[in-house]
């Protein structure tokens, strides 16, 4: 089976689920009409499953990429959701499958299947009885917690049924983070882009947004920017920026917004807020889009006297007083360095501030952050800063360690680069009109250095940015 015909295949089995479900919806909510149960059974509210045979008598051969390879024979697995949403991964996936392996493909109805709430649109709820909404759930299939969970990512899976999982995350998993990507950040989860930019300050969003207007002028390679709020703007519109700014972007608790190109690898940008917590559930969620990398370009405490306002630390160690992902990956677990960030992220800083050598070195320290869970640490420095100093800490935070170890725990490339903003153990504090010209100055220079980073990996290919460091040895074919 071609790849052609796989995609094609998904799609119609996927569509006809959908449409499916959504006529035995308006059949139950105008006639009262319960779902077939034989009917069910057979498939017909079914995500499609994706299967790839893989048994040769010759040797597994020793390939050294990161994804797209086997490590032994089997029968591999998963179901797909949205696979016109999917088409680019699932070629990148199965190309080099197709080319480097004797493989037998195969599309068929699974046995999961889709939640109603997946597929239930807006008009379908007007005016419907409460009572009957109750009765829903009762007939038709709704999300199940038991069958969304993060086993296989987190190195817990097993074969079942002589089966191995292909992709870290099945449909029911994916279609659950898909739904709260667009509760959280008021976009479709269709416009999020390949290369994502995290920040906890608005003001970023601001300048990102100013700067990509401008650029859908300059650069036909980006079609759109789609805001939070339902708002999205072209080359040609009329008071882009006021459109953006006015739309209800405030009800949404984490507001992305992307700088949109044809084929998906343009830049997305969400604000985060503050906290770890925040940093795992975003990136819990946007990892089952696939992204190629996630950059943290936030504010931190400077640790160091030598530091200035205003410089900047790139993170190549973590110390992780966050606690939120302790569970899924304890803190002993090194979270390393991916280097093609690390060295796009520094090229970019001598692009974007024109420094190098010695002049670079005074602006831009490397080492390790602390991300803390407490956001008033400074009330417990004589408990913390022997820690902190055994660590050589040069900076201090609340999301970066969340998003580097998510990155590395979920398969998804990673960097920091944060900017100084303070230094509580030097007594350098945030006042009002330094911290508003510091603003001023920094947050242009600093969120350029992201933008660049990402278009400069965006242009070379994400080939080399999946590190075999974020692969076990043990690992679904699929990235």
């Amino acid at each position: 089976m071609k790849i052609d015909t796989v995609i094609d295949e998904l799609n119609r089995l996927y569509t006809t689920a959908c449409e499916n479900l959504r006529i035995a919806l308006t059949e139950f909510a105008e006639n009262g009409t319960i779902p077939d149960r034989a009917a069910r059974a057979k498939g017909l509210f079914c995500y499609p499953e994706l299967v790839v045979k893989y048994y040769s008598e010759s040797a597994v051969p020793q390939i050294s990429r990161s994804f797209g390879k086997f490590s032994d024979f089997g029968t591999y697995t998963t179901t797909i959701t949205q696979p016109a949403v999917f088409e680019t991964y699932l070629r990148e996936q199965l190309e080099p499958i197709l080319r480097d392996y004797d493989v037998e493909l195969e599309v068929r109805p699974s046995k999961q299947e889709i939640p109603y709430p997946y597929v239930w649109e807006a008009s379908q709820g007007e005016g419907l009885d409460m009572s009957l909404a109750a009765d829903i759930a009762r007939w038709f299939p709704t999300p199940q917690l038991v069958s969304i969970g993060d086993e296989i990512a987190d190195g817990d899976f097993f074969d079942v049924d002589d089966t191995k999982p292909l992709a870290l995350f099945d449909a029911p998993r994916t279609d659950f983070s898909l739904q709260r990507l667009k509760h959280y950040t008021g976009t479709p989860f269709e416009h999020f882009q390949s290369y994502v930019l995290f920040t906890n300050y608005h003001r970023y969003i601001d300048a990102f947004a100013e700067w990509a207007v401008e650029r859908l002028k300059e650069d036909d390679k980006y079609e759109s920017l789609s805001a939070a709020g339902g708002v999205e703007v072209f080359a040609d519109t009329e008071n882009a920026m006021k459109k953006i700014q006015n739309a209800p972007w405030r009800r949404f608790q984490m507001p992305a917004y992307h700088l949109r190109r044809k084929d998906g690898q343009g830049i997305t940008m969400v604000n985060i807020g503050v906290g770890p917590s925040n940093a795992k559930t975003i990136t819990d969620h946007l990892a089952v889009l696939r992204p190629q990398c996630w950059i943290m370009v936030g504010h931190c405490g400077g640790l160091r006297h030598s530091q200035r306002i205003g410089d900047y630390a790139l993170a190549h160690a973590y110390l992780r007083d966050d606690h939120v992902l302790d569970d899924m990956l304890p803190p002993d677990i090194p979270v390393p360095p991916i280097a093609e960030v690390q060295v796009a992220l520094q090229q970019a800083t001598v692009d974007v501030t024109g420094e190098s050598g010695e002049g670079l070195k005074k602006r831009l320290r490397t080492g390790t952050v602390v991300t803390t869970d407490d956001r008033n640490w400074e009330l417990r420095y004589t408990a913390s800063a022997k820690r902190i100093n055994l660590s050589r800490a040069i900076a201090i935070d609340m999301e970066s360690a969340t998003i580097a170890a998510n990155g590395y725990r979920l398969r998804v490339p990673y960097g920091t680069l944060l900017v100084v903003s303070d230094k509580p153990l030097h007594g350098e504090i945030k006042l009002p009109g330094a911290a508003n010209a510091f603003y001023a100055r920094a947050i242009g220079e600093h969120i350029q250095i992201g933008i660049r980073t990402l278009e400069r990996m965006a242009d070379e290919g994400a080939e080399s940015l999946h590190s075999r460091k974020l692969r076990s040895f043990d690992e679904p074919p699929f990235r």
